[in-house]
């Protein structure tokens, strides 16, 4: 059905400016931000991508092919970086890490748009409270790859007392490869010489995370 076939006090603008955002459908608000008249094809676009995760990370000519034109796909590929700005900002303020999981939640939305392997750090002071997070490296994680010294550069820079590094698995499986856990174990040993403690490595995979930590894995020894 398209919006204008619609009684106004129905149209998604009317209600959302009567009841707030929040009674409205996925369909409707994908409507909004994007400009598409016709509620079937935001349903059908949500539906071909699985959702607002899914079009974050989709290409923009993908997007402008399923949603109408290249405008309405840069609006809505907009909104969505406002959303996820929005999100990370809520954990900017300095927040104390008390748990694996309290860190996931921002690694989470650092990486939902990510298809391919990206390596964070988080920067720790003496009270556990977060400095900064830094993207430390792009591509496969392993340690053919990755040089150990850049994992600690901006957290030494800035004078942090410990870091939790987490990378993502594009996949939906956060199973620690054995790559995974022997770049773990160098990370630490290198932390132990810098006199910086690495709390924990973190794999996340969609909503769920795995903390090698927990698990002993390049911890242990």
């Amino acid at each position: 059905m398209r919006i204008r076939e619609l009684p106004l006090h129905e149209r998604p603008a009317s209600r959302i400016a009567d009841r707030g955002p929040d009674v409205l459908s996925d369909a409707e608000l994908l409507a909004l931000v994007s400009g598409q008249q016709d509620l079937g094809v935001c349903a059908q676009c949500l539906s071909d991508y699985h959702g607002w995760i899914g079009l974050l990370r989709a290409d923009i000519r993908a997007v402008a092919a399923s949603i109408g034109t290249p405008r309405k796909a840069a609006s809505l590929k907009a909104a969505l970086e406002i959303g996820r700005r929005l999100a990370i900002a809520g954990y900017e303020d300095r927040f104390q890490v008390k748990s694996p999981a309290d860190v996931a939640k921002l690694f989470m939305v650092e990486m939902m748009a990510l298809d391919q392997e990206v390596l964070w750090v988080a920067a720790l002071d003496t009270k556990n409270k977060l400095i900064k997070v830094a993207k430390v490296y792009h591509g496969s994680v392993n340690t053919a790859m990755i040089r150990v010294g850049e994992v600690f550069k901006e957290a030494l820079r800035l004078n942090a007392t410990s870091v939790i590094v987490a990378h993502n698995h594009p996949s939906s499986d956060p199973t620690p490869s054995p790559e995974d856990i022997l770049v773990t174990r160098q990370i630490v040993e290198a932390g132990k010489l810098l006199d910086v403690e690495v709390l924990d490595h973190l794999i996340l995979a969609g909503n769920r995370y795995i903390s090698l930590r927990e698990r002993g894995m390049g911890f242990s020894g």
